[in-house]
């Protein structure tokens, strides 16, 4: 079963992997990672968890890389740096969302050129 996302100096954990559906198996709005052939509830609420949190994992370290293209974009070295403002209207966030991303992601840049780990979000 995968982990929830570590924090702090917590090492990370890999997801449960997620097993890409078959095109047309996709497009049956009743199937979802074949959870709708489980029929024992135990084993539903397994896999269901497992599933869960893979996704979890994978959002959470997808948003660590939003943070991070959000602070090299933010760069005053950049010749064509972009203001929070343009950020947030790219990413569809607030403004003073898009400010907190960029410096979610310079810390966590520092993190990785400190050796620390990465940064908590929270």
């Amino acid at each position: 079963m995968a982990e929830p996302t570590p924090r702090r100096n917590e090492p990370r954990l890999r997801p449960a992997p997620l097993l890409f559906e078959p095109a047309e198996v996709a497009a049956d709005p009743e199937h979802f990672f074949d959870l709708e052939s489980i029929d024992d509830p135990r084993a539903l609420l397994a896999r269901a968890t497992e599933l869960t949190q893979a996704f979890r994992a994978a959002a959470d370290r997808a948003v660590e890389f939003q943070a991070i293209a959000a602070a090299q974009l933010a760069d005053p070295r950049r010749f064509d740096r972009l203001t929070p403002a343009d950020i947030g209207e790219e990413a569809e966030w607030t403004e003073d969302y898009a400010k907190k991303m960029v410096e979610f992601g310079r810390d966590l840049m520092r993190g990785a050129v400190e050796g620390r780990g990465t940064a908590d979000p929270v």
